[in-house]
């Protein structure tokens, strides 16, 4: 029934080739980042984070302290954003099925290509939709064909495999070839994001016609932790801080809680004894910090492209990351949770005349508001069946009333809610976690079962979607 009114609804939405004043519209500069956490220094993530060219990107606009996806995982939070629809809708809650093999979704236009089908010359490359990029996969055809002018790589080639050592996983790790970290003597350029930004930045300095959209994907943090051994050098083994953990932090959760983390082909749980028993806990630590600090190289090499181009105060930024990532907190590694580390991610918008540098926003968004922010600001109609709201008044007054929540998902009918001070988790057999974020932003306490809270449960229970759509990979 859902996905029969999204198709009925889009069957009403106009779609024009070229807008008269599509030559005052601005340019849109789209930045996604693979399993970011809030390891950035204007989040405060972690001490000793370096980022400064995501840092120097605040500092120009708004930041969202308070950001976080729809799914803590990448094909349903990708999917979500594309599409403006979150996963209870899409029925997409794993990273499988593709959205395109849905019935009713590809017909919808995705954020790309509904600026495209309105004038805007659109340019991508990398990781946008869920793919794996640098390796030979069926991932790769979750990508939009109607979307681009053009892609990097193109659509129907791949990028060889990451660069990386020969024996893996060279960590030494029993678990996943996958779960690995390791130097390697290349310049940047030969890494995979190296291509990628390079790509980029041609495409932003080329002089164009219109409006134009870039696009661009940077893979890492995502696993496995391959940098330039300078990135390690940045982070000092010997002086690494570990996240603060509880020992016995999961026995006041709900065995589904549980039972959902080691359902992962690479069990977090039985990865966080490995790191800690083979005293490989600090070493992970710094390869993803490392890796953090390589992927912010990356944008500042494509913000410096814009600034080249001359097209700096014309150019709408976005930067998002797909959701975010445990490190020992939880006594678990990588998403796949309803938790905080799992959802929260940065999130910055500069719009050139309507943002104030240096801002933050405290209020609760999500990721889902990033179609309907960006149709506002170009001055585009925005879809009526959108999900997300636009963030627009925030942009104008990062203090200003919201009353809205984050609703993320791991699963069919797994579910957390995000406000301001607290997050609620229910899960489909009507277990329930509650902490309050005032008092445990570590989310230690589970207050679910405190009779004193039983008003802000309702009160958040509320804000779970009425329907929930079945899972399209086992309809």
């Amino acid at each position: 029934m859902l996905r029969l009114l999204v198709t009925a609804l889009i069957i009403l939405l106009p779609v024009v080739s070229t807008y008269a004043q599509n030559e005052n519209r601005p340019d849109i500069l789209f930045i996604a980042i693979d399993d970011l956490n809030d390891w950035v220094g204007v989040l405060g993530g972690h001490p000793q984070a370096k980022t400064p060219n995501i840092d120097a990107l605040a500092e120009r606009g708004v930041v969202f302290t308070n950001a976080h996806s729809v799914a803590a995982l990448c094909n349903p939070s990708r999917t979500s954003l594309m599409l403006g629809l979150l996963p209870s809708t899409t029925g997409i809650y794993g990273n499988s099925p593709r959205w395109l093999d849905v019935e009713g979704l590809a017909q919808l236009p995705t954020l790309p290509r509904y600026f495209r089908e309105r004038g805007f010359q659109t340019l991508g490359a990398g990781k946008i939709f869920h793919s794996s990029t640098y390796s030979t996969s069926s991932f790769f055809g979750y990508n939009d064909p109607t979307a681009w002018d053009a892609f990097y790589p193109s659509l129907d080639r791949q990028l060889p495999d990451e660069v990386g050592p020969y024996q893996r996983p060279a960590n030494g790790n029993p678990i996943s070839r996958n779960f690995d970290w390791a130097p390697v003597a290349v310049d940047d350029r030969a890494m995979g994001d190296g291509q990628v930004v390079a790509w980029t930045e041609q495409q932003i300095i080329a002089t164009g016609e219109g409006p134009r959209f870039f696009a661009i994907g940077i893979y890492r943090p995502h696993l496995p932790w391959y940098v330039p051994q300078k990135y390690l050098d940045m982070h000092p083994l010997e002086d690494i801080e570990l996240p603060s953990v509880l020992e016995n932090d999961l026995d006041d959760v709900p065995v589904i809680a549980q039972d959902l983390m080691e359902s992962s082909f690479m069990p977090p749980m039985e990865i966080h004894r490995w790191t800690v028993a083979a005293n490989k806990w600090r070493e992970g630590v710094q390869a993803y910090l490392a890796s953090v600090s390589f992927a912010d190289a990356m944008v500042g090499q494509v913000i410096d492209a814009l600034d080249r181009s001359g097209r700096t105060n014309d150019t709408i930024i976005v930067l998002w990351s797909d959701h975010g990532w445990h490190l020992g907190e939880k006594l678990r590694w990588r998403k796949q949770t309803l938790w905080e580390e799992s959802t929260r991610v940065p999130l910055i918008i500069v719009a050139p005349g309507v943002t104030t540098p240096g801002s933050r926003s405290a209020r609760t968004v999500s990721l889902i508001d990033i179609f309907p922010t960006l149709t506002e600001l170009v001055g585009f109609e925005t879809p009526s069946y959108l999900e997300g709201a636009s963030l627009v008044p925030l942009l104008e007054d990062p203090d200003a009333p919201w009353d809205r929540v984050a609703i993320s998902a791991f699963g069919f009918e797994n579910l957390a809610v995000r406000n301001e001070r607290f997050r609620y988790i229910r899960y489909y057999d009507g277990s329930e976690e509650l902490y309050d974020h005032e008092a445990d932003p570590n989310e230690w306490t589970n207050l679910a079962g405190d009779p004193s809270y039983a008003e802000v449960k309702a009160e958040l229970r509320e804000k779970l979607p009425s329907e929930n759509a079945p899972d399209a990979y086992r309809p």
